[in-house]
């Protein structure tokens, strides 16, 4: 019986923490399985992949196509390859139940899916959570990248996933971090704040601007928030009704944050759920203090539970307001839970964590 080849899903790329994990396990895994194919409606990012066979649209999709359009493309492109009956396993890394649905039609077809953001943003809908629970028995393996998660997906699904942290790659993020930059807004020896994600409603970058707006008066400071997204125009609305434009700027997604974030102070995290935020991990790649909402899933495992930096409740602005005072007053004071967060990052080591993908991966093969 010939090998099976394996084809990675993921049908659109916007950069982000998800796509960073996406560049890094697709380059490691082509290299070690022969002809991997990724499909995705996403042209633009070609070419941070390797050694792969990239299946994407003769046209281009723009910022009017959905995602579920997309989806629906990259199906009919799977659909395409599975009908050749060739042996293959499917690796997804988005639209993981559509894909479980093309398991129904190939029932010989091995479903690896890679979970990203907790249950919590979304198993809300009675509905919606029976057709999870319904698709999770097509699925042969299911990873996510952290234990809480692992933990919720059992309890809410009675799925056994196992759990793969977020390769961490430090020499890659130090080197980017030295990268030159002229950035005005930066140079100056006010405390500098920094948010790092997209501008959407799971980040909650209100909450942070809340929080400034309650000290904008106590200390002097300089908040960043590196991100795209459709709450950009709310967001700006808020910084000029609460003339903070001085304070406060928004610049838009960069594939190099590590620039900016190595010339800030405190890093602020205040999405209302994810699966393990990689820029929690880079903060303290580059020994950056962490205030982040305690949301599911990720950052208390990251902070081990406060021992490594601050966590916070949701949408507590008042508090965050609280807890950049007291970095801004105590910086020394807080050195050791600088310390502890670096210390555990062995964790997340680049090599260990790839080894794992392909190990689990090769069980399939």
């Amino acid at each position: 019986m010939k090998k099976k080849r394996l084809i990675i899903f993921m049908p659109s790329i916007e950069g982000g923490g998800v796509e960073k994990n996406l560049f890094i396990i697709s380059n490691y895994l082509a290299i070690r399985f022969d002809k991997t194919i990724l499909i995705t409606t996403s042209r633009k990012f070609n070419n941070k992949f390797n050694n792969l066979k990239i299946i994407n649209p003769n046209f281009k999709f723009n910022n009017n196509h959905g995602r579920k359009l997309r989806y629906f493309y990259c199906l009919f492109e799977l659909f395409k390859l599975l009908i050749k009956k060739e042996n293959f396993i499917l690796f997804a890394f988005q639209a993981n139940l559509y894909c479980a649905l093309m398991g129904l039609f190939f029932p010989n077809l091995k479903i690896i899916t890679r979970s990203n953001s907790a249950p919590f943003g979304w198993s809300k809908n009675f509905l919606k959570k029976l057709i999870f629970k319904i698709l999770f028995k097509r699925i042969n393996l299911v990873i996510v990248n952290s234990e809480q998660f692992k933990k919720d997906l059992k309890k809410e699904f009675k799925v056994n996933a196992i759990c793969i942290y977020n390769p961490l790659n430090l020499k890659e993020i130090k080197k980017k971090s030295k990268e030159r930059i002229h950035f005005e807004f930066f140079n100056t020896k006010d405390l500098k704040i920094i948010n790092i994600g997209r501008l959407v409603d799971q980040k909650d970058q209100l909450t942070f601007l809340k929080a400034l707006n309650l000290i904008k008066e106590k200390i002097k400071f300089r908040a960043l928030i590196i991100g795209s997204g459709i709450k950009k125009s709310c967001l700006q609305e808020y910084i000029m009704q609460h003339k903070l434009n001085s304070k406060v700027k928004i610049i838009n997604f960069k594939t190099n944050p590590y620039k900016y974030l190595s010339r800030s102070n405190l890093l602020v995290h205040t999405a209302i759920f994810e699966g393990l935020p990689n820029v929690l991990l880079e903060a303290i790649s580059l020994n950056k203090y962490i205030i982040s909402t305690n949301c599911s899933t990720g950052p208390s495992e990251i902070l081990s539970n406060g021992k490594g930096g601050d966590l916070i409740k949701l949408y507590d602005f008042k508090e965050l307001a609280k807890k950049i005072l007291f970095y801004n007053f105590n910086q020394r004071k807080l050195i050791k839970k600088k310390k502890f967060a670096y210390k555990n990052l062995y964790r997340f080591d680049y090599e260990l964590n790839l080894k794992k993908y392909y190990f689990e991966i090769k069980k399939f093969i």
